[in-house]
């Protein structure tokens, strides 16, 4: 069986009360430029699709519960160490929650809504007074994008960085802008196969090598000599085998290293980022990400993030997506805990492996969240929480490279140097701290000013010249 755990350490017309929008608000009239060039993303507050800014919050809150064991634990040895805690401790039982209900969905749901960015993007209609098309400014703002990536990776020192890969992979989805929605599902589905056909390979291939391991033990137990393919899938298992238990020595080399200076931690992340950015990219990353913004753009082109779906379809996308999402992220847990309690075991059961249905997991639980949130929004029960989550998603650029900021001064040897130091349910004191910070950080700033100061900066580069950022008062 093919296991992994991914913590990942691999973006209009705004409506004042809850309901749903016009039929035609998924995309603004093409003939209108104006209300287009309002719709790129980021924009103005007063111009803005508040459900797509509501869903992006709750995004990128979600990322950081998953983010955070990457800024505070070892990496090394944090999936191990985590597995093997005491089942009926508070530390275990949260990170059954959390694995279970928000690993990879939160991601997910954020890769859709950068789709959907996409289609608000280039809805724009080509300006004929500029020299420039939509196509021009679309990838000089990627490229940025990508450079901001390398930034958050290299300089801020947080190998998670999402923003490199979603800058790559949003190079190859111009071309699909037009598209009907029935093909982009389509193509989002070929992304899940090939995602699919990787993943089920690769369980195939440790299949391969547990067998032919046992059948070298069998041989040295006859006291005959191993033939070359023996001894390779040998070293291969044990490799396996080595990988899920708890290494102290190389635990504790990689916390002194993260509780050191700036230069050490620095030194210690560039082979990690560049096989990040390179090699794990085009293994792993790229059809993720693909994959879910296809599918956002779909859901997109069919009015699910602009609120257009009935309260009945979108109970139906509650308890489908929660009932595919959540019962797989149970079985992948448990899967997982049995992995790191004795892989061979696993092995030998033949079962089929839950993690090779990661994608469709992830995929459904994020759109029982998005139907969630969109239920709750309609309802008018929470509004100060809707106002807050979509402030957080208005200024999404800037929130998520400042909790690479707050996290690594937090954690890292270079700040205050808490790497390592808390226990598993005591990192979510720090998320909950920078959850407040950001919802009453974005309220204040939105309050004076149009953009995120980031996204300012974005938007600036993207046209080449400077846009004015103040609110006009009165």
């Amino acid at each position: 069986m093919y296991y992994f755990v991914n913590l990942n350490l691999p973006f209009a017309m705004q409506s004042t009360t809850p309901g749903p929008l016009r039929s035609n608000a998924s995309l603004p009239d093409q003939s209108d430029n104006r209300l287009a060039d309002q719709l790129v993303l980021p924009g103005p507050a007063t111009r803005r699709l508040q459900t797509v800014d509501l869903i992006r919050g709750f995004a990128l809150l979600g990322i950081l519960m998953m983010n955070i064991v990457g800024f505070a634990l070892p990496h090394p040895t944090v999936a191990a160490r985590l597995y093997a805690l005491p089942h009926d401790g508070l530390d275990f039982r949260m990170f059954d929650g959390v694995m279970t209900v928000f690993e990879g969905t939160m991601r997910a749901l954020f890769s859709m809504l950068f789709g959907a960015g996409v289609l608000l993007f280039t809805a724009k209609k080509d300006d004929l007074s500029s020299r420039y098309t939509i196509a021009d400014f679309y990838y000089r703002r990627l490229f940025w994008l990508i450079l901001f990536g390398v930034i958050n990776a290299y300089v801020l020192l947080w190998p998670g960085d999402i923003l490199y890969t979603y800058g790559l992979c949003g190079l190859f989805l111009f071309p699909f802008r037009k598209q009907r929605a029935v093909f982009l599902l389509a193509a989002a589905g070929l992304c899940f196969l090939i995602a699919f056909g990787k993943g089920f390979w690769k369980s195939s291939e440790q299949q391969q090598t547990r067998k032919t391991y046992l059948q070298a033990i069998q041989t040295e137990k006859q006291k005959k000599p191993l033939t070359d393919a023996q001894q390779t899938a040998k070293t291969a298992w044990l490799d396996i085998e080595k990988s899920t238990r708890i290494d102290l020595k190389r635990e504790t080399e990689f916390v002194q290293q993260m509780r050191s200076g700036y230069g050490t931690v620095f030194a210690m992340f560039v082979p990690i980022n560049s096989n990040i950015q390179s090699v794990e990219f085009y293994q792993e990353y790229l059809w993720d990400a693909l994959l879910m913004m296809f599918l956002g753009m779909a859901l997109f082109k069919w009015g699910f993030f602009s609120n257009e779906w009935t309260t009945r379809q979108y109970l139906i996308g509650l308890l489908a997506g929660y009932g595919v999402g959540l019962t797989l992220g149970h079985l992948a847990f448990w899967e997982g805990a049995a992995w790191f309690r004795n892989p061979g075991t696993v092995m030998d059961a033949g079962q089929f492996p839950a993690q090779t249905l990661y994608h469709l997991r992830r995929a459904s639980t994020a759109v029982g969240h998005a139907s969630l949130l969109l239920l709750l929004y309609r309802s008018g029960v929470v509004p100060w929480l809707m106002k807050g989550l979509a402030n957080v998603g208005q200024m999404a650029f800037t929130n998520y490279l400042m909790q690479s900021v707050i996290c690594t001064l937090f954690f890292y040897g270079y700040g205050f140097g808490y790497f390592g130091r808390l226990a598993f349910h005591q990192i979510y004191y720090v998320v909950a701290a920078v959850w407040v910070f950001q919802i009453i950080f974005s309220a204040i700033w939105l309050r004076y000013f149009r953009f995120g100061p980031l996204e300012w900066v974005w938007r600036s580069l993207t046209y080449w010249h400077r846009h004015p950022m103040r609110r006009i008062s009165g």
